[in-house]
């Protein structure tokens, strides 16, 4: 994949993973698109801000309208909760889950007519394995899964390649709390990056990722 003739969206741009995605797409020549639920916070040289906030179908909708010539997303927007009630899930849920329901819907079309382009997914070692502290994280993550699954069946056909992400721990200011080993963001890039080059469908960033999606097996 050719990323200096590449229009890339990156949902929650603004910082963590999704910026370093933006900064490295830009880097790489291509055309950028920052996604946030407020524009200002996307900042780097050569990402061009959108308001997009993907709990709004409206926004999502309008994007997609906008942004008629991208080709590669990056449904990166995610959110972990500090909580254990309903309402903590349902937020998890809206983001993590129908969020990428939203921005899916809306661009598979546009990649279509693009030729058709790819979808990145980015999920989750919880994918795989529940947590009583995350349950709800967890659970989306494993929803969103599923989703990217059907999505690939779903878009196979218009030729959009579809690629799930999966990783433990990252160097973010969700991870933060956490004292286990952590990925960096420039390396899951790198690595993401690497697997749309190569046609891959699903990137396991670490040692402990890969050794539990090994697992399920058993």
């Amino acid at each position: 994949m050719d990323f200096n003739t590449a229009t890339v969206l990156v949902t929650g741009a603004n910082r963590g993973l999704g910026r370093a995605f933006a900064r490295e797409f830009a880097k790489r020549g291509a055309k950028v698109y920052g996604g946030a639920r407020t524009p200002a916070s996307v900042t780097d040289e050569g990402v061009i801000p959108v308001q997009l906030d993907v709990t709004d179908t409206a926004q999502v909708d309008a994007a997609a309208k906008e942004l008629g010539d991208v080709s590669i997303v990056i449904n990166n927007a995610g959110v972990l909760v500090e909580g254990e009630g309903l309402d903590t899930i349902r937020t998890e849920f809206d983001v993590n889950v129908y969020g990428i329901v939203r921005v899916t819907d809306a661009f598979a079309p546009i990649l279509k007519a693009n030729g058709g382009g790819a979808l990145v997914n980015v999920l989750s070692i919880l994918s795989f394995i529940g947590r009583p502290a995350w349950r709800g994280y967890a659970a989306s993550k494993a929803a969103a899964w599923s989703l990217t699954n059907s999505a690939r069946e779903a878009l196979r056909e218009q030729g959009t390649h579809v690629v799930a992400v999966h990783s433990g721990f990252i160097d973010t200011d969700m991870a933060a709390a956490q004292t286990g080993p952590k990925i960096t963001t420039e390396d899951l890039v790198a690595q993401v990056l690497a697997a749309l080059e190569n046609g891959d469908d699903e990137v396991l960033a670490d040692d402990r990722t890969r050794a539990v999606k090994a697992s399920l097996a058993s």
